[in-house]
């Protein structure tokens, strides 16, 4: 167990008689890390961050969680330990995070540790690399798996006569349909999303890679196979599943470009505010859903499924489901905690049901 006499982190404070003491807890074995003394009440978490740093240097800031409760969410760097319900002692819980890879250190650090030299001028704009290294690998990819699976590598399919028949269009429209999918990820990630956390943890680049590689093979082997039946019910399914597509995909980049604006202006008021719908039609989901990037989402693969009537992308329409409904329900929870005058209209994904 440490202690900290030394208070050497913050710029000078208004003077105050209020002189707060913080105490760190393993958040698991409850068994105290550190205390630290004569701590200024206007200090925020990531200064505490910083002592706590000061005293185990391998527990660098970003790897660190600090919590009232050992079950309860990270508090962010900004909050005021003065205004977190502690009194004179404050009892913080920490967790460490694990490795964590800076955004723009993750691909660098990806490539030496797998002793691969690449000279691409890409990585080395810092501009660019402050978003988009992490997703440069997790969208790109499935790019191109699909294209090795829509071009039918012979190590793939085989050299048989019957698999070098010209493919059925839906086949072409599937192409299309995925991929434009993951160039818009790709063009939203460097112009569009805002990132909170300037680093993320190094397990999740395998787990998402996994995830993303994976299912795009997956799905590329059975609609580029050369035994793909197309759908059932023709070009009335097809036209159908292509305005749903591209409907959803509209609607999903105008809700990210709306979250965007929503908290660009939050930061420079310094204030969290309730997304609301604007002039923009495809946000008026937002009156009946807290999460409609996460409904147009859905939308757009639903249409993928209608449109290219394969088992295995309704299964991963179903997981896609699964999962945002989750984030979804989470995020509204967030919302109603946060604002009282949160409209109650809303639902987390589904309206008026989900």
């Amino acid at each position: 167990m440490a202690v900290w006499n030394r208070y050497e982190f913050l710029p000078e404070l208004e003077n105050t008689s209020k002189i707060l003491k913080v105490e760190i807890l393993d958040w698991k074995t409850k068994q105290q890390l550190c205390f630290l003394e004569k701590v200024e009440p206007r200090a925020t978490i990531s200064d505490i961050r910083l002592m706590f740093h000061k005293i185990y240097p391998q527990w660098y800031p970003a790897r660190q969680s600090m919590r009232l409760d050992p079950q309860g969410k990270s508090l962010k760097d900004e909050e005021i330990i003065q205004l977190l319900p502690v009194g004179t002692t404050a009892t913080l819980y920490f967790k460490d995070l694990g490795p964590q890879l800076g955004w723009t250190m993750a691909i660098s650090r990806f490539l030496r540790a797998s002793k691969i030299v690449l000279h691409c001028p890409l990585l080395s704009w810092t501009c660019w690399t402050v978003h988009i290294h992490v997703f440069l690998i997790e969208y790109s990819g499935p790019l191109f798996i699909y294209f090795v699976f829509y071009f039918r590598m012979p190590f793939i399919y085989g050299l048989d006569d019957r698999f070098t028949t010209s493919r059925h269009p839906v086949v072409n429209l599937a192409c299309i349909c995925h991929s434009f999918h993951y160039i818009k990820r790709l063009i939203e990630t460097i112009f569009v999303h805002r990132f909170s956390h300037g680093t993320m943890p190094l397990r999740n680049i395998v787990k998402n890679c996994a995830y993303y590689w994976g299912f795009a093979a997956w799905l590329a082997y059975y609609i580029n196979h050369p035994l793909y039946t197309p759908p059932s019910y023709g070009q009335k399914q097809v036209n159908f599943a292509l305005i749903m597509v591209f409907t959803c995909e509209a609607g999903n980049f105008s809700i990210h470009v709306a979250l965007s604006n929503l908290r660009r202006d939050g930061k420079r008021s310094k204030t969290c505010k309730i997304p609301y719908p604007t002039k923009n039609p495809f946000t008026w989901l937002f009156y009946f859903v807290s999460c409609p990037n996460y409904t147009y989402e859905l939308g757009t693969w639903i249409g993928f499924t209608i449109l290219t009537q394969c088992v295995p992308v309704g299964l991963f329409t179903l997981l896609c489901f699964i999962q945002m409904t989750v984030w979804a329900k989470d995020k509204h929870g967030t919302y109603i905690r946060q604002f009282k005058d949160y409209p109650s209209l809303r639902m987390s994904i589904i309206p008026f049901l989900l």
